[in-house]
């Protein structure tokens, strides 16, 4: 009698145990994926792969089916705002070495009222203004045929935003026979800088 009470309880505990395992093996299986189409848009053909489920033609994805990876839609181009080539007047400006023409324009700024403040480094500026300068004195040549004797002066400057890299301003001229020389071309290169601003 013990000995069949002994096999009920070892079979409970048996029966306990493969459903302990069932159970555990449906939580970890995993679930089933259906694919299912509309008959009606496809030409009411069921495939033998397939069961019809609601009107519709199914069948089941394998498990070890990837799904295709979602591709993110493209960001959408953003439009760079056009790049401002006004000079903003009480702005800070540096000018760059020139061989001894940068002299001569910080006086032309001065003299001619353009509406920048003139600073010492390169890294206090919003804009910076570089540019060349050439004197030609007259060659015996002119001095004797042409009675000229005063030099022929040439500059040319560009004065560029430090934010944005943009040029602002370009000028060039060029003096025949000038009497003050560099000073004539630096303050010709003032006044248009000057124009530039107010106008704008």
């Amino acid at each position: 009698m013990k000995s069949i009470a002994a096999v009920i309880v070892l079979m409970c505990l048996g029966t306990g145990t493969l459903a302990q395992q069932t159970a555990q093996q449906q939580q970890t299986a995993p679930p089933v994926k259906m694919e299912c189409r509309d008959l009606s848009a496809t030409g009411s053909v069921v495939l033998p792969n397939e069961s019809l489920v609601n009107g519709m033609a199914c069948h089941v994805v394998p498990s070890s089916a990837k799904a295709a990876p979602v591709t993110p839609a493209p960001a959408p181009t953003q439009l760079s705002a056009p790049v401002s080539t006004r000079i903003i007047s009480g702005s800070t400006v540096f000018i760059a070495p020139m061989e001894g023409f940068e002299n001569y324009l910080t006086a032309a700024f001065q003299k001619k009222g353009v509406p920048l403040v003139l600073v010492g480094s390169e890294e206090q500026a919003t804009y910076v203004l570089k540019g060349t300068s050439e004197e030609k004195k007259p060659g015996a040549a002119k001095i004797i045929f042409m009675g000229q004797l005063h030099s022929d002066n040439a500059a040319s400057v560009q004065m560029m935003d430090r934010t944005t890299g943009a040029i602002v301003f370009a000028y060039a001229v060029n003096k025949k026979n000038t009497l003050h020389g560099q000073q004539t071309t630096a303050e010709a290169c003032a006044k248009h800088l000057k124009e530039q601003i107010e106008k704008k």
